[in-house]
């Protein structure tokens, strides 16, 4: 009944449109029945406006998921599974998250220290969810890899980087 093309943007922009339908009832309580709606009215409200936030954040982060590969979170682990190459990386040993602009599409370039990097395209089947992932990076920028997501230079940007921690020297005597 939906063309694919207009559901695929309705899935795409899912949170922001459940967050404009809360914020749209809680006006409506709102100017409802006086005053006795007011404390669920403003919940629904904060509520509306954090879901259009987190929402029009992850629908920039979300492509067609038209590309090579599958991608897998589960418990800090990501997983790619690709026709030619494939790996894991655990978030808490992630060293480097890089956005490899020449590659095409776009790849994402995962280091952990003893292993190869792993490639994940943008675009790879499931990975929307690589946002969340990201996301638990301490210090990571979203507003960066946002716009660097968007607008993909030729060549590769740093997005997040651990700061590692060179250990003290001791003393011999």
């Amino acid at each position: 009944m939906i063309r694919p093309e207009a559901r695929a943007q309705l899935m795409r922009w899912r949170e922001v449109l459940v967050g404009s339908a809360a914020l749209l009832t809680g006006l409506w309580w709102l100017a409802g029945p006086g005053r006795l709606l007011t404390i669920p009215a403003l919940a629904l409200l904060l509520a509306g406006v954090a879901l259009i936030w987190i929402g029009v954040q992850r629908a920039r982060f979300r492509s067609a998921g038209t590309g090579p590969g599958s991608v897998d979170v589960d418990e800090g682990q990501i997983t790619y599974f690709g026709p030619l190459t494939g790996g894991a990386v655990a978030l808490r040993e992630l060293r480097r998250l890089t956005l490899d602009g020449t590659a095409r599409p776009a790849h994402w370039r995962l280091e952990q220290p003893g292993q190869p990097a792993l490639m994940i395209p943008v675009n790879a089947d499931g990975a929307e969810a690589l946002f969340d992932a990201f996301a638990t990076l301490p210090g990571l920028r979203t507003a960066q890899m946002l716009r660097a997501l968007e607008h993909p230079a030729h060549d590769q940007i740093v997005i997040w980087q651990r700061d590692i921690a060179i250990p003290a020297q001791g003393a011999v005597h």
